[in-house]
């Protein structure tokens, strides 16, 4: 019996995005046509692997450099999510490359929500798991500042909760646009221990 329930929200994929240059420190990603996700993650993009080194966002957890299974194989914003993020900095523009994402979708309300657990499973084959929210951190806004002197400062507070997600692969399989997105959720509890 599984507990993965479909819910009647669906999405489409507006961009995909890579930044294939392992030797390019940037965290810009630029639009590609088609994702080729595989267990390791986007094949396009410089983060595609099954294991990865734990950093500072697990040093509650473990050592620095210890290796995990990488959860982190896909960032993903949405459209919605990412007008507000503009509007709040005040910006002309702002492109998803900029931050990092892999994927931008729409029509997924308070896309940045959704729990861990969550699957999203795409019109072209390929499942996600949504791992856990990105939470808003200052290298995105070193990038923005670089393009918008005095404006960088702002993101973390701007993408606050709106930053989107990271998911891992779990069904192998091609992503293109305009892909339709079904959205299965996992039963919504609270752990009363925490």
């Amino acid at each position: 019996m599984t507990i993965l329930n479909p819910s009647k929200i669906t999405g489409v994929v507006k961009a995909l995005l890579a930044n294939g240059e392992v030797e390019d420190d940037s965290l810009k990603t630029k639009p590609i046509e088609k994702a080729t996700m595989t267990f390791g993650g986007m094949q396009e993009d410089r983060h595609s692997k099954l294991v990865t080194k734990a950093d500072v966002r697990y040093r509650r957890q473990y050592p620095d450099g210890t290796p995990i299974r990488n959860t982190r194989q896909v960032s993903i914003l949405s459209v919605e999510e990412l007008l507000v993020i503009q509007h709040k900095m005040d910006l002309p523009e702002f492109d998803a490359g900029w931050i990092g994402a892999n994927m931008v979708v729409s029509g997924i309300p308070d896309f940045t929500l959704l729990p861990p657990s969550t699957r999203l499973l795409f019109s072209s084959g390929a499942a996600l798991v949504v791992d856990n929210e990105n939470r808003p951190c200052r290298y995105p806004g070193d990038e923005i500042e670089a393009l918008y002197p005095g404006h960088g400062r702002f993101f973390a507070k701007a993408a606050a909760n709106r930053r989107g997600v990271v998911a891992w692969v779990e069904k192998e399989g091609d992503i293109n646009l305009d892909d339709q997105i079904a959205v299965h959720l996992p039963p919504l509890r609270l752990y009363p221990h925490g």
